[in-house]
């Protein structure tokens, strides 16, 4: 059998830290009435064992007088007019502080309740040298004590349970409130801007949580406001950028041919793929896509996609034969997933090094440059943001390339996953779900 080990107050204040806030509330209310039931009922037991201990001298010394009455009358002791009380000249189980005192011509008490037989001793000296001493019994004080302790004992219990219980009554609504407001929180961070947490408590209530519960609303809707007229701006730019494009493309395609005219339509080129993916970007923010879901084995299909992607890639793994590592079967949009790889391989090969990789494992592909500089630490822990590439090294561009991908893999049910593979290079892992 194994010993429990002690433990630690590290340990108390870790496993403190992991309770919630309704059993935190419910735990302090218990602690706090569990200290002023201890104080009060050691006041109590203190004022009573004053009171029990002042009756009880006072009872000894009247008895004290009465036997050394007795005792100088007829020069004996008379137990039975001396009532309840052990009268002894010289006992010989006299405490010794007791006797001393007596000796020294004093009139003393000593009073025993920590003993298995309480009592309660007076003396005094009597003749030359002797001490007249009279011991009375405590055993009905003590057992009065002793249930009155157990009263306040039952009592404390009693009224910490209580407290607890109704702590954690009182904070469960706190903390029902201040998870709606975390979870509503959840919601916006996870894209849903319509969420809102709505009046928190009876109408006209202005408590803390209302005001952190109408914060998050306000706030909500103000970057509601703010993320649709960026959405309206992009997508109006973008809209307008289109027919002059279009004519500039036209232009441009009427000139003669030479050196000028190849980077002037190069240009162009550019200027049309940037509006087109701004375009793509607005109604990816907008929920406007719309998925048509096919089952596709999935092999020859990355195969096809890397064939006309326009990047030199080495495909792994397309066999699309049953039983093969590419012939599982996938449901996803074809022209969807064209385009996340396609952008990823194009991203290899514009800010990778080295050859490039296509691999087919089950419901995953991984897209892998062997020799780049791998994705910079910023993507990989915050994820792809719009017009930002990262650090130089990485090569230029506009950032919209894994923006979109990660857009379209949301649309069609699909993850994407960043690393940096050691030695070197960077691998971007689509994983689809299956048929």
């Amino acid at each position: 059998m194994r010993a429990r080990l002690p433990v630690s107050p590290a340990d108390c204040r870790r496993r403190l830290r992991a309770l919630g806030l309704r059993w935190k509330i419910a735990a302090l209310l218990a602690a706090g009435c569990s200290l002023v039931a201890v104080t009060i009922g050691v006041l109590i037991h203190d004022a009573r064992a004053r009171q029990v201990s002042d009756a009880a001298r006072k009872s000894a010394v009247e008895q004290l007088i009465r036997v050394r009455q007795i005792y100088e009358i007829t020069g004996r002791l008379d137990s039975d007019k001396v009532g309840e009380a052990d009268a002894r000249v010289d006992c010989p189980s006299t405490p010794q502080e007791l006797r001393r005192a007596a000796l020294d011509g004093r009139r003393t008490t000593y009073l025993d309740l920590t003993g298995a037989d309480p009592a309660v001793w007076a003396a005094r000296p009597v003749g030359s040298g002797h001490v007249l001493t009279v011991r009375q019994s405590l055993a009905a004080e003590q057992a009065e004590l002793e249930e009155l302790d157990a009263q306040l004992v039952a009592s404390g219990t009693g009224v910490v349970a209580l407290a607890a219980v109704g702590g954690a009554l009182l904070a469960s609504r706190l903390s029902k409130d201040l998870r709606t407001a975390a979870e509503t929180a959840r919601r916006i961070s996870a894209g849903d801007l319509d969420a809102r947490i709505g009046p928190s408590g009876p109408p006209g209530t202005r408590d803390e949580v209302a005001e952190l519960s109408s914060a998050v609303d306000t706030m909500a809707a103000s970057l509601q406001q703010r993320l649709e007229a960026e959405q309206r701006f992009t997508a109006d730019v973008a809209h307008e950028l289109r027919t002059p494009l279009t004519g500039l493309h036209t232009a441009a395609e009427l000139l003669p041919a030479g050196r000028p005219t190849e980077l002037v339509r190069d240009r162009v080129s550019a200027l049309r793929t940037l509006t087109e993916d701004l375009l793509e970007v607005a109604r990816l923010d907008a929920n406007r896509e719309e998925a048509r879901l096919e089952e596709h084995v999935l092999g020859p299909l990355v195969a096809s996609i890397a064939e006309r992607s326009g990047v030199a890639a080495e495909v792994v793994g397309a066999d699309g034969t049953a039983g093969g590592p590419g012939g599982v079967r996938v449901r996803t949009d074809a022209r969807r997933l064209e385009r996340i790889l396609t952008n990823l391989l194009v991203n290899a090969r514009r800010h990778g090094s080295g050859p490039i990789t296509v691999t087919v494992s089950g419901t995953s592909v991984t897209v892998r440059d062997q020799d780049g500089p791998g994705y910079p630490p910023t993507l990989l822990r915050e994820g792809p943001r719009r017009f930002v590439t990262g650090t130089p090294e990485r090569g230029q561009g506009t950032g919209l390339g894994l923006t979109i991908a990660f857009g379209q893999a949301q649309v069609i049910g699909a993850e994407v996953a960043l690393s940096n593979p050691r030695p070197a290079g960077a691998a971007a892992v689509v994983t689809l779900p299956p048929a």
